[in-house]
């Protein structure tokens, strides 16, 4: 078994604005760097191998956390929102009553128009699991909201409709454990590391 640790890149403009954030590239806002500097990563976590995800605001909170150099995959991108991407839920519901809260209980299938599924999020990371249990090295990849709920959600197997059994908070230390073939199995959620 193998340890997989994530951590939520820190905030931007668009997080505290509320909109969907996806695939587009924003930084780190000026709150948010400041925020990542006093991240406490518990001391073997830090020894870890890292990884992040290429958008600029992962790739920022890796260096502010521990330099420059940590490798990029793409397979920790955020979902994409396509259409819904700098829009708030209330811009949609004014736009289009009811339409985000329908797509929303769909679950595992929830896509926005032009956008990615939590499924297809699943999709996109497995084979990276496949490869991180195989290296046998514990990693900390530094990614995103839905990508850590999709792990989360193949670990537990929540469909993501309604509540999720245990509510995955940010900023928070997520720790995993994989199997040979890449399985997720939760060994600890929402450790703190805000001082």
């Amino acid at each position: 078994m193998v340890e997989l640790a994530l951590l939520r890149h820190g905030p931007t403009d668009w997080n505290a604005q509320h909109r969907f954030q996806g695939a587009v590239d924003r930084p780190l806002s000026r709150i948010g760097r400041e925020a990542v500097r006093h991240y406490m990563i518990p001391p073997p976590v830090r020894r870890y191998r890292r990884v992040c995800s290429p958008l600029l605001r992962a790739r920022q909170t890796a260096a502010l956390l521990f330099g420059p150099g940590t490798p990029t995959d793409e397979r920790l991108q955020e979902i994409s929102f396509g259409a819904w991407e700098g829009y708030t839920v209330q811009d949609l519901e004014d736009r289009w009553p009811g339409l985000f809260h329908g797509a929303e209980a769909l679950g595992l299938d929830f896509q926005p128009p032009g956008g990615e599924s939590p499924r297809m999020v699943q999709d996109r990371v497995k084979p990276l699991l496949v490869e991180l249990a195989h290296q046998g090295e514990a990693t900390l990849a530094i990614c995103h909201r839905k990508v850590i709920q999709s792990i989360y959600a193949l670990a537990d197997g929540w469909d993501m409709t309604g509540e999720p059994p245990v509510k995955v908070k940010f900023p928070r230390l997520h720790r995993f454990t994989l199997a040979e073939d890449g399985t997720p199995t939760i060994k600890s959620l929402n450790e703190r590391i805000d001082p």
